[in-house]
């Protein structure tokens, strides 16, 4: 099984929208046996509490499943994830130090939007302060680099649909 763990700020934005769009990508492809997601923060401001009424919004809107409560990285998820993906610069330089204190340090982590070529080494925005609008944009920008990603994946490891 391939264990993936999409990482922002606080982990009631961003990082849970992006996994349930990769939950529902592995379900339409009929993979859902094959991997496992989930999400966390690299902070502890919303330890416990459900993603942001504006993500559940947006995943409402695409027909997404959130079940989900804010959770910060463990030590553990540097063991038992093969995939880190970190969506902004901030969330890949703690999750940099984190590897290195927990003992992982060869750990490779993935900036989400790597995966769109004409987009690598851009951040997945904080849409917190925004509106709809915000959430609408990282949305799309999930999606594509999901889509991409999933790909990705799918050939290194030769996986069939």
């Amino acid at each position: 099984m391939i264990k993936v763990l999409f990482v922002c700020l606080g982990n009631i934005c961003r990082s849970p929208l992006a996994e349930a769009i990769f939950n529902k990508k592995i379900e339409l492809a009929g993979m859902q046996n094959q991997f496992k997601s989930d999400s966390a923060g690299t902070s502890d401001y919303h330890i416990g509490e459900l993603p942001d009424e504006r993500t559940l919004s947006c995943a409402k809107k695409y027909e997404l499943s959130i079940h989900h409560r804010g959770r910060q990285v463990h030590r553990t998820d540097f063991r038992d994830f093969q995939y880190i993906l970190a969506m902004d610069d901030n969330n890949l330089k703690v999750l940099g130090q984190l590897k290195d204190r927990f003992g992982f340090p060869k750990k490779e982590i993935h900036l989400m939007r790597n995966f769109v070529d004409h987009t690598k080494g851009l951040s997945v925005p904080d849409p917190y302060y925004g509106g709809e609008e915000a959430f609408e944009e990282i949305y799309q920008i999930l999606d594509e680099a999901i889509e991409n990603f999933l790909n990705k994946v799918i050939v290194t490891h030769q996986l069939y649909v």
